[in-house]
């Protein structure tokens, strides 16, 4: 049951111009022919493939540029850019909104977008490249190098950069990155001279050869995580911050021993090879596994295609006076009005979902809630918090929704990285959309539009008993509201089998990557032992609208062993456990679930649905409890009453089975007078509770 309502998805309109960062950016290594192609290839002259627009409500934009024949490069920064929100089709979400925000002056890293026509050029024409791309590649690379003041490939002041996609619909984690790009074995040693701060640009090296072995060359970034361990162990080192400069050089060494040894190639050190390879990968990554399920389960066309984005690095690691974090202008679980988000000192973004570190929360607000003893950001770095205030109030007024923000401190200077209307829960999107509508920034139409009808199945995920005895046996980080009940299974493969079969099962995993995409879409639910609130598995699971706890930390998860232990008590696959993901709290066994209760502004929203709509709806009724929940969800009376749907009460079906297989009249007619009262009663409480409305039978 639901009222209508039009199915039209929330504004995603993108306008605003940064200020390139001109700080020391980092480089890649040389790209390998493994997976994609190593240089740019002339292609037959054949025209960009074509995109298939979807329509979106826009915000207000700045001066709006337009696609131009011919161009394959957009560049922005220095407070300009040849891009603009409405042009989210050709540029992707992510390219679109940094020259929007470069086009409103923000703090924004310069760089260049090429287009998604590209990527379909590039899909077509079995991985090769326009012939007019190279050089438009190489004019934009001076131009950005020119605003930062730093050359691309020079190896005493050289410019590094980050290489992302950035499809035109949101798919977080889907696709490749890059980061660090343009580093090797000469460029490290001007980036430590140039910092300062030779650990800084190791401990940099280091990650860009995790991310392009992994991402270009095919060779997994596990190899890389097990040397790491490994060597940490041997130094009794836990955490990453703990190596010095001369433990990362050595750590660079092996990591390039053990690509060596098992490819037979060296890494890349040409970082013009290292580009190209990268731009090839994240191309390619359109038609990953990952992001063809994706694609598949949010409706996204494939002729959609991706943008890439190469922008001048700027470093969240560089000591105590830098970081990187990840913020939401409103809270994404339940809509408040509230920054919401984390972040972590002296690291990369990478670090801040994939729950390497344990993030710190962005405001004294959230961190006195949270209990942690870790300095919030507000307190930490007071200057960069008031100018990320001053940014989000501006950007969320701009686009008149509430933003999804990627930022990096580097020395003491906040730098945007991306902007996007932020994934959000069917409750929270409920109460932005009317708190926006009352604040004056969206019409009360615009507000009901906004509202997906298939989301509001959300709201109606069950919640566990609060009466019920609880066995709680750890507490992790509320990730995605709901609750769940389901076998214990380790791998998504395993949860997707499951589930095929019939069985719920509960998703538990150290932490989930973009390859779980199908687990976690089988699950009912997901666990994991590191992340945020702001992890991968967080983000995906509230846009699925499944339960999820998150950096459960006391858990201990054995892959090999198939089991899952908190202090003394393990558990093995198949064992029954609930999640509640509004407390964090993992309990043994399946708990007695209630049904929720909408809020208030679900009531709202549907009462100005009302003044707008034209359609009208009536509920499938059969029974006095679906009269009752078809009253409370607003239907206008019952369209379709069933009476055989009557009879199927334990109470009743008896009589009706006596009635079929009588074999005399008199038997009939005495079921049948059996069943009278039954239905007679029934359509009694049923006129009644639709107090005049319409009833079919």
């Amino acid at each position: 049951m639901a009222k209508s309502s039009a199915k039209t998805k929330p504004a995603k309109s993108k306008s605003a111009k940064a200020k390139p960062a001109a700080r020391k950016p980092v480089k890649t290594a040389p790209a390998r022919k493994s997976v994609t192609k190593s240089a740019a290839k002339p292609a037959p002259a054949k025209a960009p493939a074509k995109v298939v627009a979807k329509a979106a409500p826009k915000a207000p934009a700045s001066k709006a540029p337009t696609a131009k024949a011919g161009k394959l490069v957009y560049t922005f920064g220095d407070g300009r850019a040849e891009g603009a929100t409405n042009m989210r089709d050709l540029l992707g979400g992510k390219g679109a909104n940094l020259a929007e925000m470069a086009n409103l002056g923000l703090p924004v890293p310069p760089g260049f977008t090429i287009p998604t026509s590209v990527c379909n050029y590039f899909q077509d024409n079995s991985k090769s490249y326009p012939k007019e791309l190279k050089a438009q590649v190489e004019a934009a690379l001076a131009h950005i190098g020119k605003i930062a003041g730093k050359t691309f490939g020079d190896a005493k002041n050289p410019l590094l950069v980050s290489v992302r996609s950035g499809a035109r619909a949101s798919m977080p984690g889907m696709m490749d990155t890059v980061l660090n790009l343009g580093l090797n074995d000469k460029t490290v040693e001007a980036l430590a001279e140039l910092a300062g701060d030779k650990r800084f640009a190791y401990d940099s090296y280091r990650r860009f050869i995790t991310m392009y072995s992994d991402v270009v060359l095919g060779f997994d970034h596990h190899h890389f995580e097990e040397i790491l361990d490994t060597y940490k162990d041997v130094q009794g080192y836990s955490l990453d911050t703990d190596l010095s400069a001369d433990d990362w050089v050595e750590i660079v060494g092996k990591y390039k021993d053990a690509l060596r040894r098992e490819t037979g190639e060296d890494f890349p050190q040409d970082p013009h090879a290292q580009l190209w390879g990268a731009i090839g990968a994240v191309f390619s990554s359109w038609m990953n596994a990952r992001a063809v399920t994706y694609r598949k389960l949010h409706d996204i066309p494939e002729s959609w295609g991706t943008a890439v984005n190469i922008q001048a690095m700027v470093f969240g690691n560089m000591g105590e006076t830098s970081a990187t974090g990840v913020a939401f202008t409103r809270n994404p679980s339940t809509g408040a009005k509230q920054l919401y988000g984390e972040f972590l000192i002296n690291a990369q973004g990478e670090d801040v979902v994939a729950g390497i570190r344990t993030p710190q929360d962005i405001t004294e607000a959230a961190r006195q809630e949270s209990g942690s003893d870790k300095p919030s950001m507000e307190a930490a770095m007071p200057e960069a918090f008031k100018e990320l205030t001053r940014i989000y109030t501006l950007l969320e007024r701009h686009y008149r929704d509430m933003q999804d923000l990627e930022f990096t401190v580097e020395e003491g200077k906040l730098w945007m990285l991306q902007t996007r209307n932020g994934k959000r829960t069917a409750k929270a999107a409920l109460r932005i959309a009317v708190e926006l509508a009352n604040e004056g920034l969206i019409s009360k139409k615009d507000a009901v539009a906004r509202i997906d009808p298939a989301s509001l199945d959300q709201l109606l995920h069950p919640t566990i008993d609060p009466d019920a005895k609880r066995d709680v046996i750890a507490t992790g980080l509320p990730a995605s509201p709901g609750a769940a009940s389901g076998e214990i299974v380790f791998s998504s493969d395993e949860a997707a089998k499951l589930k095929n079969d019939g069985r719920k099962v509960i998703l538990v995993r150290v932490e989930t990557s973009p390859e779980d995409i199908h687990g976690m879409h089988a699950a009912e639910g997901i666990l994991t032992t590191r992340g945020g609130m702001t992890s991968h598995a967080a983000v995906v699971a509230r846009g699925m609208g499944k339960p999820c706890v998150s950096g459960c930390g006391a858990v201990r998860v054995d892959y090999g062993r198939g089991t899952m232990t908190v202090g003394n008590r393990t558990f093995k696959a198949g064992d029954i456990i609930t999640i509640d993901g509004g407390t964090g709290q993992v309990l043994v066994g399946r708990m007695p679930m209630i049904e929720p209760e909408l809020s208030g502004e679900f009531g709202t929203l549907m009462g100005w649905a009302d003044k707008v709509r034209s359609l009208g709806v009536r509920a499938n009724a059969d029974t006095p409890a679906d009269a009752r929940l078809a009253v409370k969800f607003g239907a206008q009376g019952i369209g379709l009453c069933r009476t055989e749907h009557m009879f199927f009460d334990a109470e009743r079906i008896g009589a009706v089975r006596q009635m079929i297989m009588s074999e005399t009249e008199r038997g009939r007619r005495e079921a049948l007078a059996r069943l009278l009262p039954f239905q007679r009663q029934d359509f009694v409480e049923l006129f009644r509770i639709m107090a005049g409305l319409p009833v079919t039978i």
